[in-house]
This record gives structure tokens, sequence and C-alpha cells, in this order.
């Protein structure tokens, strides 16, 4: 059996790219890498993440449903980043409440600990540290 592949990008869809790309631009820091419209029926904007991950952003030509986001539907539960240290989580909490982002503390498990927020479609975000000594 070949070994399991690393991720190599995750796309998460939006309703409106003029609300979500700057709100992804300010939260990550850096420009986007690509920003163009595709032959797949919509516009994305991505951006390279430190570990060479892509994390990018697609608004449709089709209008998304009029619900929310929930991660109770089957399909994406969340995206967590990952941070090495329950220290930054710290340094992300100061930078959530600089941007005006609401998110909901640390929380720390036997597995780790997590700071859960949501973008302005209300995708639901996570940066994740192991535990300490793990």
């Amino acid at each position: 059996m070949p070994t399991f592949p690393a991720l190599t990008h995750v796309a998460l869809t939006v309703r409106d790219l003029a609300v979500s790309a700057p709100w992804y631009q300010e939260l990550i820091g850096t420009d986007p890498l690509i920003e163009e419209d595709t032959d797949a029926g919509y516009r994305h904007v991505v951006w390279a993440l430190p570990d060479n991950t892509l994390l990018g952003i697609h608004q449709h030509t089709q209008s998304a449903p009029a619900e929310p986001f929930s991660e109770f539907r089957v399909g994406l539960d969340h995206v967590a980043f990952a941070c090495g240290s329950r220290a930054e989580l710290e340094e992300w909490v100061t930078r959530l409440d600089e941007l005006g982002v609401e998110h909901g503390g640390i929380v720390d498990a036997p597995y780790g600990s997590g700071l859960s927020f949501r973008d302005p479609d209300g995708s639901a975000l996570e940066f994740f540290a192991p535990p300490a000594g793990g």
C-alpha cells in the first residue's frame, strides 16, 4: 500500500470574495499567490501557507444557498492550522482580538489546545497546538 500523502490544499466556498478575500488576507498577513477566474465556474483567491499548503477561497458563479455554514451537515466540520505551542495560540488570541474576530478562547484537552473562530461566512476555523511536551 502506498504511503498516504500530505494535504496540498484546502478550498473553502465563500459567498462574496469582496468580503472574504480582505478578511483572509488580514488574517494570514500576506498577499495571495493567485487571484483569478477559472474555467470551472468559480473565481478563487489562494494563499501559500508556510508549510507549502495552499489555502483557497472560491466564489462560484452559481449562488450559494441562503443557509449559513453548519458543521452539523455532512461534509466539512472545520479547518485547523498548526501552531507549535500553547504560547503561539496565546499570540493568536491577541491577533484575533486586534482584528475584531470573535473566538472561543483557548480550550485545552489531553490531545492538544485549540482556538476556534469563524470566517465571515461562518466556516469553522481553528488554530491548534500539540500538548505540552508532545
